[in-house]
């Protein structure tokens, strides 16, 4: 009865599905991993945040540049704070509100990097210079978490245009470098303590580090790949059975054929 498994047709759908399912079992362990492995970094990150929170601030220097390993460690450096940016539509524990950025120009060695950004805190509302607090005179000492440049789309940053003057949309050299007569460090800090009567931003995590919608996006795509992995299979075997049941069917007869017409013969 199934005999007719080695016909040509059905070699072809046999290879098919002997091709199919150990490569839709292949994709779906590798999205699997990669699940895995964004489950790893952010319990990585979510230990190295602790952990930075409780170290001894480092010299800005010796964490550049920074990678997901210096991202949030506590750096510290020293120098005059120079101009003042504001950073609009940046919400804060569900308030919408904006972030004080100061570059500050480091002296002596720490200097030949460039002014460091440094938000030091977030005031809510609209964004508005008069606001936001003068930084201090003189020569000062900061310290917080070391963050990369920020780009437009991480961690729900926007890069919208036609901001007003002393405004930016990101924090990063790329916006900054163009608004100051001077080199500016592709990072910034935040500090621990806001001063001015702010409030202190958090530092983030690295982008790619935690488990946002690409993740559970990898999750979702290793139930489906073992899924057409069944699907396979279940059609495999029935459209067996409907073969073999047509076979049956027709060495018992009970298959219909059409009786070939008569040609009605001429009278005469």
């Amino acid at each position: 009865m199934y005999r007719f498994l080695l016909t040509p047709r059905w070699w072809g759908i046999n290879v098919f599905v002997l091709l199919a399912i150990p490569f839709c079992v292949f994709m779906g362990s590798w999205q699997l991993s990669r699940f895995e492995d964004r489950v790893q970094d952010h319990r990585s990150v979510t230990e190295r945040t602790a952990a930075n929170e409780k170290s001894k601030p480092a010299p800005l220097a010796s964490l550049l540049p920074v990678d997901k390993v210096t991202s949030g460690k506590r750096a510290t450096a020293t120098g005059r704070y120079d101009r003042q940016f504001l950073v609009p539509d940046r919400d804060l524990d569900g308030r919408g509100g904006f972030y004080v950025v100061t570059l500050l120009r480091p002296e002596g060695a720490d200097g030949s990097g460039g002014a460091l950004p440094v938000v030091r805190g977030w005031l809510p509302g609209t964004a508005s210079a008069a606001k936001a607090p003068a930084p201090p005179k003189g020569e000062v000492t900061v310290v917080g978490a070391l963050q990369a440049a920020e780009s437009a789309g991480s961690n729900g940053v926007s890069n919208a245009g036609g901001l007003p003057a002393g405004q930016v949309g990101v924090i990063s050299a790329a916006s900054l470098v163009n608004l100051v007569p001077y080199d500016v460090q592709d990072a910034w800090v935040t500090l621990d303590k806001a001063d001015g009567g702010m409030t202190p931003v958090p530092a983030t995590t690295p982008q790619g580090s935690g488990l946002d919608l690409k993740a559970f996006q990898n999750l979702g795509y290793t139930g489906e790949w073992f899924v057409f992995a069944g699907f396979v299979v279940f059609m495999w075997f029935r459209l067996v059975r409907r073969e073999a049941e047509a076979v049956r069917d027709a060495e018992l007869g009970l298959v219909e054929t059409e009786e070939p017409s008569q040609t009605p013969q001429p009278t005469g």
